[in-house]
């Protein structure tokens, strides 16, 4: 297939390049940066420059790739570590979810795309309370009232999916992105965040995280192209989602950095009622939809030998498993 992947630069998008070449496609890649063009040819794919937000240029781009597929991994996430301001930090992203994502689809339609794949997200997304240990599914339903710096994220989240899956196209909702071109990777922006003590456990470090490999991301994402069910959600995640106080306390250790502080939830809540959901209440998800239609499995079943490769050599050997 010849593939028109958005978002080509980024850290699933970097991942997902040599996956599709290998398997014998063809990739047009896009990039906001003509900088950044080179890297694209190194990589494997054509690269296009365009901003994804500018709707005459992604139609003007589709109709000369002619692709048999689109793939949206288009974001432009920033200054994840300062929790008082996590909407700010989503907000250039949610405008690529909503208007990009409408882009994208106008241009599947006018060049007769059928096939479309756009990254969601999964975790905080589901509704919170109840048993910490019952996974989530796709068939459960999202947070119906979510914290007021989460409400935005979650709206654009909805939408994308909405449009996409009306459209006959396929939503993955990732978990938690790490490894390389992540914040989540050594020297990434969460990976020194920890290492300073500036992510702290907050309450009973209850709330339960779901994790992902970006190259478990992209293979996920030529799982869905090449097993091809239009309208569907996935939930594309690991295999052991954990809590708060357990997981960020082994990514301090990996990262050489002192145990997280303790503060109590009274504390987060003065940060913002969102910090306390997200420490204290948020649910994981289950792959097993994923796994059974996909015919997928993590390359990393667990955040905790994905987190302890997270070093050079670490990264190296997880390229040679895949």
């Amino acid at each position: 297939m010849k593939i028109f992947l958005a978002g080509a630069t980024g850290a699933v998008g970097r991942a997902l390049i040599p996956q599709l070449t290998a398997g014998g496609h063809h990739v047009v890649g896009t990039t906001r940066s003509a900088a950044k063009a080179s890297a694209l040819w190194e990589l494997g794919a054509e690269p296009v420059v365009l901003d994804g937000l500018d709707r005459a240029a992604v139609l003007a781009a589709v109709a000369a790739a002619r692709p048999d597929a689109i793939v949206h991994q288009m974001t432009a996430l920033t200054g994840l570590t300062d929790m008082r301001k996590f909407e700010r930090a989503f907000a250039l992203t949610n405008r690529l979810r909503t208007e990009g994502t409408d882009h994208l689809l106008e241009a599947a339609r006018a060049s007769g795309v059928e096939r479309v794949v756009a990254q969601s997200f999964t975790g905080w997304p589901n509704a919170r309370g109840g048993d910490p240990g019952v996974l989530r599914t796709e068939d459960d339903p999202l947070d119906p009232d979510p914290p007021a710096q989460l409400r935005t994220t979650l709206a654009a989240i909805r939408r994308l999916e909405e449009r996409v899956t009306a459209a006959g196209g396929v939503a993955l909702r990732y978990g938690g992105l790490y490894g390389p071109g992540t914040g989540l990777t050594r020297g990434g922006e969460q990976w020194e965040a920890v290492r300073a003590r500036k992510f702290p456990v907050v309450g009973d470090g209850g709330g339960v995280w779901s994790f992902l490999h970006v190259a478990d991301a992209a293979g996920a994402t030529l799982a869905a192209l090449e097993r091809w069910t239009p309208g569907e959600v996935y939930n594309v995640c690991d295999d052991e989602p954990a809590a708060v106080r357990e997981w960020l306390p082994a990514l301090a250790r990996t990262a050489g950095a002192p145990p997280p502080r303790h503060v109590p939830r009274w504390v987060g809540r003065l940060i913002g009622a969102h910090v306390v959901a997200l420490m204290c209440e948020i649910r994981g998800s289950s792959n097993a939809k994923a796994k059974r239609q996909l015919d997928w499995a993590p390359a990393w079943p667990s955040w905790r030998e994905g987190f302890a490769a997270l070093d050079g050599e670490g990264e190296r050997v997880a390229t040679a498993r895949r």
